[in-house]
C-alpha cells in the first residue's frame, strides 16, 4: 500500500502539479478503484488536497515532512546567509543544489523579479550533465555515478548541451582542476551559469551553488563570488 501511495503522490510534476483519478490511474498503472481509496486516504492525512473541479494536488502535509530532512533542512540552513549574500551580489538566480540520483535537485532558488527565466526551481530537478551544478555534483561524483549517467544517455536541450561522452569526460576533469564551471547555454537558449562545489571537511562534495545569468555578461565577475559563497558554505558542512 505504502508502494501504491508513492506511486500516486510520484505521478505530480512541475508541469502537472494537478492531475485528475484518470489521469493519475493512467501514470501510475494502478485500477482506477485502487487510486480512488488511495487519494481519498491520503487526502485525510494531508498528503494530497482534493480542489474545487476534482483534481488532485499535492498536500502541504508533504511540504511538512520534506521540510524535516536533515541532508536538505540542515544544509539549507547553513547555505541561505551565503546564498543571500550572492544574489545581493548579482541581483540573478542563485541556486543550491544537491544529487539525488542521476539528477540534480535545487534545494533552494533565490530569484530576482527581472533576472533571466530559467528552467530550475526550488524542489525541481535537472539532468546531472547538462546543468552546471549537476556537473560539478557529477566530476566528484566517481566512477560508477558517471557509468550510469552515460548508460543513461545525454538528452540534447540546446545546440550547446554536451551530448558526447569525450566532452563530458574533458569537462569534469576541468572542474576537478579548476574547481568551478561555466556553462553558457547548456539548458537555456539565453543563459550563462557558473557553479562550484560544496565539500565537507574530508573533501566529500555534498552539493554545489550556482548563478545564471543572461548568456551576453562575462562569467569572470561571478567565477570568485560563486566559488567565496561554496567556501562560506564548506565551512559550516558538517
Amino acid at each position: 500500500m505504502l508502494g501504491r501511495a508513492f506511486l500516486v503522490l510520484g505521478s505530480f510534476t512541475s508541469e502537472r502539479p494537478r492531475l485528475s483519478q484518470s489521469e493519475l490511474s493512467r501514470r501510475t498503472g494502478l485500477p482506477l478503484p485502487t487510486v480512488h481509496r488511495l487519494c481519498r486516504q491520503l487526502v485525510d492525512n494531508g498528503a494530497l488536497e482534493r480542489v474545487d473541479d476534482g483534481h488532485y494536488e499535492i498536500g502541504v502535509r508533504v511540504w511538512e515532512l520534506g521540510a524535516l530532512a536533515p541532508r536538505a533542512h540542515g544544509l539549507r540552513q547553513v547555505a541561505l546567509p551565503y546564498l543571500e549574500d550572492l544574489y545581493e551580489a548579482t541581483r540573478e538566480n542563485v541556486q543550491l543544489v544537491v544529487r539525488e540520483d542521476l539528477e540534480a535537485l535545487y534545494l533552494e532558488r533565490l530569484s530576482a523579479r527581472g533576472a533571466v527565466t530559467v528552467v530550475g526551481r526550488a524542489g525541481g530537478r535537472l539532468p546531472l550533465h547538462a546543468s552546471s551544478g549537476g556537473l560539478v555534483l557529477l566530476a566528484f561524483g566517481g566512477k560508477a555515478l558517471l557509468d550510469e549517467v552515460l548508460a543513461a544517455g545525454l538528452e540534447r536541450f540546446t545546440p550547446s548541451t554536451i551530448t558526447t561522452e569525450h566532452r563530458l569526460r574533458s569537462t569534469l576533469d576541468d572542474i576537478r582542476r579548476t574547481g568551478w564551471v561555466t556553462c553558457r547555454e547548456h539548458l537555456n537558449v539565453g543563459t550563462l551559469a557558473v557553479a562550484a562545489p560544496v565539500s565537507r571537511s574530508t573533501g566529500e562534495v555534498v552539493a554545489a551553488v550556482s548563478v545564471v545569468v543572461p548568456a551576453e555578461k562575462d562569467p569572470a565577475p561571478l567565477i570568485p563570488a560563486v566559488r567565496a559563497a561554496a567556501r562560506g558554505i564548506s565551512r559550516g558542512v558538517a
